[in-house]
């Protein structure tokens, strides 16, 4: 399933629009799990212009993976 949110915005309102998706995602098809997801994001400057995203170094940044949201040991915690 591809989700698409147009239009240039902040981080934090891209975060509010995908939170937003993906409610509306569970409550209208019923989905509850999936697989990961890959989002592409296009970074700007805020007014329309490209940018590179660069590390510490000064290193183009291209890729970021994460496993996924934090599981606190109470998650894991299994009395059997």
């Amino acid at each position: 399933m591809q989700i698409r949110i147009l239009g240039e915005m902040s981080l934090a309102e891209l975060r509010q629009a995908l939170f937003e998706t993906l409610h509306e995602i569970e409550d209208e098809y019923r989905l509850r799990h999936s697989f990961g997801a890959v989002l592409f994001i296009n970074p700007t400057d805020g007014l329309g212009e490209k940018i590179v995203a660069r590390n510490k170094l000064g290193r183009r940044v291209e890729k970021v993976t994460k496993k996924g949201a934090y599981r606190s040991a109470a998650d894991e915690y299994d009395p059997r």
